[in-house]
């Protein structure tokens, strides 16, 4: 496992909620410069991986080559059990309506979906993300990070994002849409795969 000795990173994602999200998770390196794709006003790849982990390179390989800076990426999704793991790498395209994302449309169509196949309570699901540490020479590091957890509708909560409202983590009672947003951030699918990383390569 390689070390990062780096003085700055590149945060690979034009998510300003995820830029936001990555730096409270790495607050604790004051010394490291950190910066976002909007910074170089870099252009979001085509995401055409079949995978987290071939998407996440993807962003890697793009943002580092085209600044030469090591950089972080991640690509997420939610699992669900009695759709076969679906949405999974597909979940920002089951959010695509008249040309825009739209995660309301994207909960009612999971929930539909569950509804058609009758599918017993409760109806579990995941969160699963890939981070991918890229240095200036390709080598990367690879982490992974899971939360499970339960589905609801209708959903609750106007905090988190995409599928937050409609999910309830494993031990909880509130939904990642009901929860402080930094208490989630620190006990997400994100936050598991970041903590591996800072304990490796940190």
């Amino acid at each position: 496992m390689r070390k990062f000795e780096e003085k700055s990173i590149i945060l690979a994602t034009h998510n300003h909620g995820k830029v936001e999200e990555m730096k409270k998770l790495l607050e604790g390196f004051s010394n490291m410069r950190l910066y976002s794709s909007t910074d170089f006003n870099l252009e979001e790849p085509e995401e055409i991986g079949k995978t987290y982990l071939e998407n996440a390179r993807i962003k890697a390989e793009c943002t580092s080559n085209k600044t030469g800076l090591a950089c972080l990426s991640d690509d997420s999704g939610i699992e669900v059990k009695d759709l076969n793991g679906a949405p999974g790498v597909y979940t920002a395209d089951w959010a695509q309506k008249d040309g825009k994302r739209n995660f309301d449309y994207a909960m009612k169509r999971v929930w539909n979906e569950l509804n058609k196949k009758d599918a017993p309570y409760p109806r579990k699901a995941q969160f699963r993300c890939t981070l991918v540490l890229m240095w200036p020479d390709g080598h990367d590091e690879v982490f992974e990070g899971t939360s499970e957890g339960t589905l609801i509708w209708p959903g609750r909560g106007e905090n988190g994002h995409g599928f937050d409202p409609m999910f309830i983590p494993k031990n909880y009672s509130l939904t990642y849409g009901e929860m402080d947003r930094w208490y989630k951030n620190s006990i997400s699918h994100r936050a598991e795969a970041f903590k591996k990383m800072i304990n490796s390569c940190f």
